[in-house]
């Protein structure tokens, strides 16, 4: 990571250079010298050490557990139009809203137009979407429609992805004013999902996007945040969720909520899924087309 510059040529953080997205948890950031540095103790996802930040070069720190901040490099941060979120352990969870957002407007303006189209803009997107997830191009323009098809994929991918990973399961159940009476797959799949929307929420900040126009969810204040996660549920969530069950059916004395975002949380750093969700938003924002 720009070896040889700012001292960061012993640096090993998980820094995305085309997003600007910097993880930094268990130390204290502030300014040395009119420069920005994290003095980190170890022992979570950023290695011990001293770190020079390259403030002109990032858009988003995400400060994780055991992290602090000190005044001044919030205000060096603000400078350089650079914002800082409050985020769980690998990203997890957004617990608050960058200062300053990035410095455009263009995703947004292109997501308020096709949104405001519900005839063309927003049921392509919805389209493109369960193209993503279900690996093909539906012809249905009718968005009840396409929740059914996709609703019952989703119960498929359950009980087969229970299969492959050697539980049981008795299909979706979960009441929001009850949520341990669940069984242990559903109890990990919530908190598999959870995990994922605190990503997507993330990704949606870092670009400046509207978290309430969603695209196929509508009524919820995270509506596109919802949609977003919704695109690794296959792939993530549920996989993930069932392989938390599956410890902790090997082992008792681990807790299903803290195995299953643990787990979540290391998928999340492992293969860069929030630079993907970013990803994914750009090219969802482009013009839709068959």
């Amino acid at each position: 990571m720009l070896l040889g510059r700012l001292g960061l040529e012993t640096a090993r953080l998980p820094h995305t250079d085309r997003h600007g997205l910097v993880y930094l948890d268990r130390g204290r950031l502030s300014v040395e010298d009119g420069a920005l540095t994290f003095e980190c103790a170890g022992g979570g996802g950023t290695p011990a050490g001293d770190y020079a930040i390259p403030h002109q070069m990032i858009s988003l720190v995400l400060l994780g557990p055991g992290g602090s901040v000190t005044q001044d490099a919030l205000r060096l941060l603000a400078r350089h139009g650079a914002g800082l979120v409050a985020v769980g352990e690998e990203g997890v969870r957004l617990y608050t809203a960058p200062p300053l957002l990035p410095d455009f407007s263009h995703l947004a303006r292109r997501q308020t137009t096709l949104w405001a189209d519900e005839k063309k803009g927003r049921i392509g997107v919805a389209r493109r979407m369960y193209a993503l997830r279900l690996g093909e191009v539906l012809p249905h323009r009718d968005i009840a429609v396409l929740r059914g098809i996709e609703g019952a994929r989703v119960k498929e991918m359950y009980k087969l992805t229970a299969q492959r990973v050697g539980i049981k399961w008795q299909g979706r159940c979960y009441e929001r004013g009850n949520p341990t009476a669940a069984d242990l797959p559903n109890q990990a799949i919530n908190h598999a999902a959870s995990a994922i929307e605190g990503a997507a929420a993330i990704a949606v900040t870092a670009t400046a996007t509207i978290p309430q126009l969603g695209f196929i969810h509508e009524d919820s204040g995270q509506s596109f945040v919802l949609d977003v996660a919704d695109l690794f549920r296959d792939q993530i969530t549920v996989p993930t969720a069932f392989k938390a069950v599956k410890a902790v059916q090997k082992n008792p004395n681990l807790a299903i909520e803290r195995t299953s975002r643990r787990m979540t949380g290391e998928v999340l750093r492992r293969e860069g899924i929030i630079a993907g969700m970013i990803d994914r938003i750009k090219m969802l924002l482009e013009e839709p087309h068959e």
